[in-house]
């Protein structure tokens, strides 16, 4: 794995395309932003280097915007290449141990990460492997069928996938 360390600018981060994990100003951000100013990042984030200069963040969203808000100009960061899907396995993995996930955050995550596999052909049902949903269960400990049920939820229209998240719809 070619993958360096060094301190890169903030302001030369990119979100994630089409990252499902909201960056949510809440109370948590603001200890978050707290503790970066009392003692700077203590986790460097992941990256991977685009043409044009920029990095594309593929974990540590949240501490890029509580730097922002904490002023802070340089982020310890890992930068590693990586193709599109190596790098949306990395994003839903480091982020799917978080608490307090909303429903459409986890079925837009587990999406990404089955679509992933199944691109990168590392699965296949013809010669007794496990499907990509199969993988991505046994990851994260659900059963098939409940990752079935999440990324069920990434075809209803906002309106009725917020009601799920507010918990007024139940996920089955």
């Amino acid at each position: 794995m070619n993958m360096k360390f060094e301190k890169i600018r903030v302001d030369h981060c990119v979100p994630f395309c089409e990252n499902p994990f909201k960056v949510r100003d809440d109370f948590a951000m603001e200890l978050l932003v707290q503790s970066i100013s009392d003692y700077g990042v203590m986790f460097p984030i992941l990256v991977r280097p685009l043409a044009n200069g920029t990095y594309e963040t593929v974990s540590g969203h949240r501490r890029i915007h509580a730097c922002k808000k904490a002023g802070v100009e340089m982020i310890p960061a890992f930068i590693r290449p990586m193709d599109r899907e190596e790098a949306v396995i990395c994003m839903v993995d480091s982020n799917l141990q978080r608490e307090g996930l909303l429903p459409s955050e986890k079925a837009f995550a587990y999406k990404m990460k089955v679509d992933a596999l199944a691109h990168q052909g590392k699965t296949s049902v013809q010669v007794g492997q496990k499907s990509s949903r199969g993988l991505v269960a046994a990851d994260v400990g659900e059963s098939e069928t409940q990752i079935q049920r999440y990324i069920r939820l990434t075809y209803l229209i906002k309106p009725l996938l917020d009601l799920v998240d507010e918990g007024r719809i139940a996920l089955s």
